[in-house]
């Protein structure tokens, strides 16, 4: 069965994608609840008429969300602290919630929902994917310690230097401002278009 989702489901597809599910997750699960429509002939011309009249909004969010995308490579390296077992297993497991809670500290809001990774159940490296938007996706590399334990020396990154961290800050208020200064056009013609 065909549908047009209505909103982004992760593993899935993002908001105002075409794709083919089997009849019974469409029928029962993703219609009743809002999550997607049937994807008829007449639904995928408003669809079309809709993508071709947001055009400029859709630019303006994919460019937020390259800026924080821009911010996420530039990040300090991310550890997580864990009880750990004699054998080296983490008690529980390291998911998305710690990954967010991270780099929160680190002063980048993001939805733990957006966050994918693999089940982290021992001590070493892993890699997180943040699905930013449908066409800005980041990995995000982070470490898994024995809570107590040191990090080895090399594996601790060499502060950012003030002009590089200067740069970096620049950059992403010029975008910011730039993404602030579009966004009220985008929404005042969006507001007309419906009136």
């Amino acid at each position: 069965m065909e549908i047009i989702l209505k909103e982004d489901i992760i593993g899935l597809g993002y908001k105002n994608d075409i794709v083919t599910v089997k009849d019974g997750y469409g029928r029962n699960y993703l219609i009743p609840t809002g999550k997607a429509v049937i994807a008829s002939a007449s639904a995928k011309k408003i669809l079309a008429e809709n993508l071709r009249q947001q055009a400029q909004k859709l630019e303006a969010i994919r460019k937020a969300a390259e800026a924080v995308g821009e911010k996420l490579q530039h990040i300090q390296p991310i550890v997580i602290a864990t009880k750990v077992s004699a054998t080296g297993t983490i008690y529980g497991s390291v998911n998305s919630l710690h990954i967010a809670q991270e780099l929160q500290k680190q002063g980048i809001e993001v939805d733990r929902k957006i966050i994918v990774l693999k089940d982290v159940k021992e001590v070493g490296e892993y890699v997180a994917k943040v699905h930013l938007h449908k066409q800005v996706e980041v990995d995000v590399p982070f470490s898994v310690v024995a809570e107590g334990a040191e990090v080895p020396a090399e594996e601790v990154a060499a502060p950012v230097s003030e002009e590089v961290a200067e740069t970096v800050e620049e950059a992403v208020e010029e975008v910011v401002e730039a993404v602030q200064e579009e966004a009220p056009a985008a929404t005042e013609e969006a507001t007309a278009e419906e009136a």
